[in-house]
């Protein structure tokens, strides 16, 4: 850290005219190649940057106020001589660290504390600057709870250029033109102060693939004699109430500032659920006791099924099986109609513990597990039984009943209520004898849903007074302090499926109650939705060509990072885009609307059609994990894909986010 950046020691404030909370510093590394770079401190003199001796570029700096507590800065560096440079700022705050939260969207909240020493994290260091890439909106801020102020700092984007380098770590020279630069924080001194520069760095670390911290990197750019380069930041101070509140306000800054549009969607929803039933063709299993759609690590080149069985999660079993049966029974196809019939049939026969529980994660040709080798997570059971009440509603309508499933959601669902702490949460895993596995709370959300659902279903109040008491947990515990993590099974840590998961949990309440009340969960809800939002990009990332996704013309608006432990991003909405048009109109914020439109139009990008494979062997399987910044499961890195995926989740998501009613009419019709 301190080789690449260390201002706290050895440079000058200098005031930068937006009061007294921020002041300025700067300085430039020059690199000739073969050498060292040498760091230059900078100070102003009469609009420019100066070093103490003679630089082989001149440096011009503008700030122009925008506003109450806004300014516009602007540095444009000139080349005299052919020169390789990495020019870096910091803002200077009064603020100390340990009253300080920070914010790097979709990659860094608070102080990333609920992920291990392995990820970024303030375990391992308390300053860090990272790619822009890797941020859903290219900013950098921090809030103060002791004063309620904050402090941002924006990248105003030039037009998306990426280039490759031959090294990936050290002092590198970029092969061609980048607009990606840095942005990050640094608590050296014992006061907060937020990083941004150009080209890119990342310190003390670089975060390469999932746990895995390695040698940081400066990447140098070229500027030929007489050639400019002109970057600018948009500086924000304000004031909120909670940290929540800064992350709202500065959600709503971004909306503004980047504006993103939505793109010209590629399929119709039609279109879209005829390319992925190939998967429901393609990926059935049929040889087992228990029949499934294969969905959790396949191949990306050939997606030949394999016999690992995940329930929920990244198989999605059920929903899947669910799917194929509706749509089967829509398009007159009866191959899927009896591949659905066979995968219901098959889990009512053996997929059940004594107990009650759905068994969940097995590798099938061993067998199935037996009663007490099985773990339960509540986020399976519970999205296993969100598919088989909506199966249920369906099969009703059909004038198909089925009394033995109905027993066995009531069995499980009686079991929940066992299984639920005395402070309305849940474990996130746990035995079949309701011993704890991991007995945090942070999954808790997902219970609520399916809570509500067995109360709309089957008309049982105490699931009502459950899911009630699963608000009560979640808004003391999670929303009130802005603490969503835990929610993915493959890493315990802030992550985007927590805030979702909070999300769908408080609109499910707010569908089934009334005045004050609903308006409470309405209130809940808008609250953890600028969390859930804040994974999304805002923006288009650059590639470089022969990276496939900029090949493809890929655009990352829309999508969203997952965790800070999987640098990644997905097709994970789900429900999701539903609930946020919906609150949109609720209460009247046009930026959720424009939220809407932005990720409903993007996702189908990647659909792999036999014209347009999209680097994936088979149609209809959709991607999973889209490296989309210097990051990778170990296989690929950026503009590609790693060599295994889950397609069960993603089909199931995309496949849910163009069935825009079903959820609706669960919860506000009634079930006969």
């Amino acid at each position: 850290m301190k080789r690449f950046f260390n201002y706290a020691l050895t440079l000058a404030f200098l005031i930068a005219g937006l009061g007294t909370t921020a002041a300025q510093q700067y300085c430039i590394s020059l690199k000739k190649p073969g050498n060292p770079a040498v760091r230059y401190q900078l100070s102003e003199q009469q609009g420019q940057l100066r070093a103490n001796s003679e630089l082989p570029v001149t440096i011009v700096k503008k700030t122009e106020q925008k506003g109450d507590g806004q300014s516009l800065l602007t540095v444009t560096i000139t080349a005299k001589e052919r020169v390789y440079f990495n020019f870096g700022g910091m803002m200077n705050t009064a603020f100390a660290t340990a009253d300080c939260d920070f914010y790097l969207p979709g990659f860094w909240y608070h102080k990333n504390l609920r992920s291990p020493r392995q990820a970024p994290s303030f375990h391992t260091s308390k300053s860090w600057n990272f790619r822009e890439d890797r941020l859903s909106s290219p900013l950098t801020g921090v809030f103060d709870s002791r004063s309620g102020s904050s402090l941002s700092v924006m990248r105003l984007l030039d037009a998306p250029k990426e280039a490759l380098t031959t090294h990936q770590e050290g002092e590198v020279i970029v092969s061609g033109e980048t607009s990606l630069g840095y942005l990050g924080f640094d608590n050296e001194s014992g006061r907060a102060a937020l990083t941004f520069g150009y080209p890119y760095m990342e310190t003390p670390k670089r975060y390469i693939r999932k746990l895995t911290l390695t040698a940081p990197i400066q990447a140098f750019a070229c500027l030929e004699k007489g050639q400019k380069k002109t970057v600018s930041w948009l500086i924000t101070e304000g004031k909120a109430q909670d940290y929540g509140q800064f992350v709202a306000n500065t959600w709503n800054l971004c909306m503004d500032q980047m504006n993103p549009q939505p793109i010209k969607p590629l399929y119709t929803a039609d279109e879209m659920k005829a390319q992925l039933s190939n998967y429901f063709a393609k990926g059935y299993v049929d040889k087992y006791a228990l029949k499934y759609h294969s969905g959790h690590g396949l191949r990306c080149d050939d997606c030949i099924p394999v016999d690992h069985v995940q329930l929920g999660f990244c198989g999605r079993v059920l929903l899947n099986g669910f799917n194929a049966l509706e749509y089967g029974e829509q398009q007159g196809n009866a191959t899927f109609v009896k591949m659905g019939q066979d995968i219901f049939s098959s889990w009512l026969e053996n997929g059940f513990t004594a107990r009650g529980y759905f068994k969940e994660d097995m590798h099938i040709r061993n067998g199935i597990p037996a009663d007490q080798d099985c773990i339960h997570s509540i986020r399976q059971q519970s999205e296993a039984v969100y598919a088989v009440l909506h199966y249920l509603v369906y099969e009703k309508k059909q004038g198909r009943r089925h009394k033995e499933w109905e027993a066995k959601m009531r069995t499980l669902l009686n079991q929940m209520l066992l299984l639920q702490k005395a402070d309305g949460s849940f474990p996130r895993k746990y035995r079949d004898d309701h011993t704890d596995v991991d007995a945090s709370g942070g999954s808790t959300p997902s219970a609520t849903s399916t809570l509500v659902m067995g109360y709309k279903y089957f008309g049982d109040k105490r699931y009502l007074a459950a899911a009630k008491r699963t608000i009560s947990y979640l808004e003391e515990n999670i929303i009130s302090k802005s603490d969503y993590f835990s929610s993915t099974l493959d890493a315990n840590c802030e992550d985007k499926e927590a805030a979702i998961s909070a999300v769908t949990a408080t609109y499910y309440m707010a569908m089934v109650t009334k005045k004050q009340e609903r308006q409470h969960y309405i209130d809940l809800c808008q609250k953890a939705t600028y969390f859930a939002l804040s994974w999304y990009y805002l923006w288009d990332v650059p590639f470089a060509q022969g990276q496939m996704l900029g090949d493809l013309n890929f655009k990352s608006r829309g999508w969203s990072n997952v965790s800070v432990e999987n640098n990644h991003i997905d097709v994970f909405v789900f429900e999701l885009p539903h609930i946020v048009k919906w609150l949109g109109e609720e209460v009247k914020e046009p930026r959720f609307t424009q939220a809407y439109n932005v990720i409903y139009s993007s996702l189908n990008q990647l659909l792999p059609t036999k014209e347009r494979l999209c680097g994936i062997g088979v149609p209809g399987f959709n991607p999973e994990v889209v490296q989309h910044t210097n990051w990778d499961y170990g296989r690929n890195g950026k503009g590609f894909y790693n060599d295994i995926f889950a397609p069960g989740w993603t089909v199931a998501s995309l496949w849910e986010m163009y069935s825009p009613e079903r959820t609706l009419n669960f919860l506000t019709k009634k079930i006969k």
